[in-house]
């Protein structure tokens, strides 16, 4: 069965009913204000895709293509990403909030996370090379095995990351947060 191709279209929930898309690929296309909480994405595509105010919480992204989408102002609670396809993998998100996501061993070298909020996310053994942290919030996020280097998280805050085992080199901290790479040993720091 030959998938659906939608080209340049813009799906509004303010002005659709409850929609439940449809199986298929999308290309530049707009969603906007759409409820796609638990919901299968299973086998979609979506290419060079924005979403804006959306709730993809908690829905089925097996095998789901996000190349070069970007997420503005959405909330997606417990997305496995580590279940979509790697074939083109590659997002970014603004003001969203990723928090109990799962990137486990994903190549998403340059991903950007723009003041998102990112609480007990696994980014375990992922590739996190140059990738972006602006003003987020990485609250009992798991960092094991992964690759942080040259990684900017200069103003991202509530990390705890062991540097013996994340890779670090070159990767970017600021005061007084960088002293959280220190939580596993106990100390106490005055001053």
């Amino acid at each position: 069965m030959q998938m659906e191709h939608f080209y340049n279209t813009t799906f509004n929930g303010l002005t659709e009913d409850a929609l439940t898309l449809q199986k298929g690929e999308y290309e530049k296309c707009l969603f906007k204000n759409l409820d796609l909480s638990n919901k299968k994405l299973f086998e979609m595509r979506f290419f060079d895709c924005e979403f804006i105010n959306c709730n993809v919480s908690m829905a089925n992204t097996a095998q789901t293509v996000f190349s070069a989408c970007q997420f503005t102002a959405c909330k997606m609670l417990g997305l496995h990403f580590d279940h979509c396809s790697a074939f083109g993998l590659s997002f970014s998100f603004t003001e969203c909030n990723l928090s109990h996501s799962v990137f486990y061993k994903l190549k998403i070298p340059k991903t950007q996370f723009n003041k998102c909020v990112l609480h007990e996310c696994d980014f375990t053994e992922t590739d996190l090379s140059a990738a972006l942290f602006k003003e987020c919030d990485l609250l009992h996020t798991k960092f094991e095995r992964t690759l942080l280097e040259k990684a900017d998280l200069s103003t991202a805050i509530n990390y705890s990351i062991d540097p013996e085992l994340n890779k670090l080199k070159k990767a970017k901290f600021s005061m007084p947060e960088v002293l959280h790479l220190l939580d596993k040993y106990g100390i106490i720091i005055d001053g």
